[in-house]
């Protein structure tokens, strides 16, 4: 099997590059935003999960082996095939996978092509609490990349206040209009900066990161 692709880009498809490694041409299926990485005529690397059916062979590659294994993760959910999960890849990143799996933000899935509000709702029910993690022995740099900015690094992923709390402090936000995911997101930070804060404080805590991220 083809796990990995050192080559020159030489030329494009709709969603999917040919990769030239030493005059062998390899066609790869890709998200658009590894797509959105490659440039015609130079070198890159392509981490890459083959996928062998009765009537054919098919490569799908991946910028970063975390991405790679998402990819892998995403499939073991069913009705999601190789295709719906480039089809996700191409809409959110590493990061803003887990933290749509752990706020149960199925609108985040649900704006990926092929993907309707009862798939959306099995993605995140089935995969909620488990972890995606750099296969043993992938470099973490790698790991830094896949995630794409570091604000989203710098987010907590579990806040030590009350669950409850952080729970109702979404909802208000979401109420007020703010998608779950950057709801999620902002109050965690909050959170994860005030631990004894109370629902009220978190509301306004979390205001005020939004506040600073629009400036």
């Amino acid at each position: 099997m083809i796990a990995k692709l050192r080559g020159i880009i030489d030329s494009f498809g709709d969603d999917s590059v040919i990769i030239d490694v030493n005059g062998v041409g390899y066609l790869v299926y890709v998200s658009t935003r590894t797509l959105s990485r490659l440039v015609k005529g130079a070198e890159a690397v392509l981490f890459v999960e083959t996928v062998v059916r009765e009537d054919s062979i098919s490569l799908y590659g991946f910028a970063s082996a975390l991405e790679k294994e998402w990819f892998l993760t995403l499939t073991k959910v069913q009705g999601v095939g190789a295709k719906v999960c480039l089809s996700i890849l191409s809409v959110l990143t590493p990061m803003q996978l887990a933290q749509a799996i752990s706020a149960q933000d199925k609108a985040s899935f649900s704006r990926a092509n092929g993907v309707g509000p009862k798939l959306a709702a099995r993605i995140v029910t089935e995969l909620n609490g488990k972890m995606v993690g750099l296969p043993i022995g992938a470099d973490t740099a790698d790991y830094a990349a896949a995630l794409g900015d570091k604000e989203n690094v710098s987010a907590p992923a579990m806040a030590e206040v009350p669950q409850s709390n952080v729970e109702d402090a979404i909802s208000a936000l979401t109420n007020l209009g703010y998608q779950r995911i950057e709801a999620y997101r902002m109050v965690n930070i909050a959170a994860g900066k005030n631990p004894d804060a109370d629902v009220s404080t978190l509301i306004k805590l979390a205001l005020k990161e939004f506040a600073s991220k629009e400036l």
